[in-house]
């Protein structure tokens, strides 16, 4: 993916486990199997029934816990994180999980998504005494479940969800239970597994298969898991559900042989290329895909057309993250350094690029011009998402609406800076058809609020950038 250089990127993914001797080396691996949803971060709890203990830093999974650190981290449950920073800064302090200690227990959090009345939440509870250790939205949580007024923990938890409002998946561990929280829409994955005797818990299925889990179900929204030496026990905390899946989950961000909500990512991908290929067809010699989530979405493209795929672009894989600034200029050189054209392949031949998204367009104006200076005589650009015109408030890290390119610019002026010969985006009807959704936006399962502009819950206005306050 050209995550770091679209601006477009997922916050976190989530892990936890209980019931395994080898808590955290499987987490470890849990962990390394989703880095792609966060590169900033990462961070492991375990518990031994009596202790938490953690460790967390900067960097990749393997840098974070690349000295021996998960010898010291002994239990039989955990939780683990890899974080994206969108909410909240990115210094030590807001790496996941948190950890909390009292004279009664302790408490860990790892939280997948983004409050959208996380500020409101900090100043109500800021005025009545709380002191905030972090810029975090997960840290809001904490301080709810310590100032409710019920008795037990998942009376607590419970009242403390019901304040929330916007994406989230949480892991709430204590020294003696794991509990789990998915929001009442369900914009962000999370499904439950089991291995052996132990049960796990990831933000996606792939998961599962590196550490040999067999997958049960997924964690349904609104619902709550407590898992600890009784078993698993599942309860509602709202039973005000509307089904709204994040659907870059299936263009963009999920692993491939990942499946969500019973829909394979891969398979979803390729469909999405058919569907592509149905509403716009075009002469050309190659079909070649923008690695990587766009090689599955080539491929559907290549079948229905009939036009060859080829591998027209070759992703360097050893490019370091640090190289990656926020200026435009080096995003701009960025994009060299990521990928390659492959002359062979390209030169004389008319080329359909298959992609996933356009936010800003540089990036697609500088594929564009890579494969015309490789020697294409003609590039047409296909994008099996909608134009994306709208900010995402739910944990994915688009722009603010001035710099999303087609929030004040028509498919045929986008093409026209991008220098393509050709420009379709998927229709809305085609996005639910492709991933196998009813055709029908209000009961479509799926979230499309960067597309359309309507939020399945309500924005409040400090989660708003400045500029899009009048505009909500």
């Amino acid at each position: 993916m050209l995550a770091d250089i679209k601006g477009l990127n997922e916050e976190c993914g989530v892990f936890g486990i209980w019931g395994s001797r080898e808590a955290a080396q499987l987490s470890y691996y849990g962990l390394h199997s989703m880095q792609h949803r966060g590169q900033e971060g990462a961070g492991i709890v375990v518990t031994d029934g009596e202790r938490l203990r953690m460790h967390k830093g900067h960097g990749l999974v393997n840098e974070v816990f690349g000295k021996g650190e998960l010898e010291d981290l002994t239990g039989m449950a955990g939780i683990g994180h890899v974080r994206y920073a969108t909410a909240g800064g990115a210094e030590y302090a807001n790496v996941q999980p948190l950890l909390f200690r009292s004279q009664t227990s302790s408490l860990a959090l790892a939280h997948n998504g983004n409050l959208v009345n996380a500020n409101a939440l900090k100043h109500q509870l800021e005025s009545q005494g709380s002191i905030f250790q972090t810029s975090s939205d997960t840290e809001v949580l904490a301080h709810l479940i310590k100032r409710s007024g019920y008795l037990y923990l998942k009376e607590k938890v419970k009242n403390a969800l019901t304040m929330l409002k916007g994406a989230y998946s949480f892991l709430i561990m204590t020294e003696t239970e794991i509990m789990v929280a998915r929001d009442p829409n369900g914009l962000r994955p999370l499904s439950l597994g089991i291995l052996g005797d132990a049960y796990v818990v990831a933000s996606e299925t792939c998961a599962f298969d590196v550490v040999g889990a067999q997958y049960l179900r997924d964690v349904q929204p609104g619902e709550l898991l407590v898992i600890n030496k009784n078993g698993l026990t599942s309860e509602f905390f709202s039973t005000s559900v509307q089904r709204s899946m994040c659907s870059m989950e299936y263009i963009y961000f999920s692993r491939p042989d990942s499946n969500i909500e019973g829909i394979n990512v891969h398979a979803a991908r390729k469909s999405l290329g058919k569907v592509m290929a149905q509403e716009a067809p075009v002469e050309a010699d190659v079909v070649t895909g923008v690695p990587d989530s766009s090689i599955s979405a080539a491929i559907g493209y290549a079948e229905a057309s009939g036009i060859p795929y080829e591998i027209g672009l070759i992703k360097n894989r050893y490019v370091g993250r640090t190289f990656i600034q926020p200026s435009q200029e080096l995003r701009e050189l960025g994009v060299k350094m990521k990928l390659s054209p492959v002359r062979a392949i390209v030169e004389g031949k008319r080329v359909v690029m298959v992609d996933d998204s356009i936010v800003r367009g540089t990036t697609s104006r500088r594929i564009v011009g890579m494969l015309r200076a490789a020697g294409a005589t003609e590039v047409h650009v296909r994008i099996t998402a909608p134009p994306i015109a709208h900010p995402c408030y739910y944990g994915i890290d688009t722009s603010e609406r001035e710099e999303l390119i087609a929030s004040k610019h028509t498919p045929q002026e986008i093409c026209e800076m991008i220098g393509a010969d050709s420009l379709a985006f998927i229709s809305l009807d085609g996005l639910f058809r492709g991933i196998g959704r009813p055709n029908n936006e209000q009961n479509c399962g799926q979230c499309v609020a960067c597309f359309t502009g309507k939020y399945p819950t309500e924005i409040y206005p400090d989660t708003v950038m400045p500029y899009e306050k009048e505009m909500v």
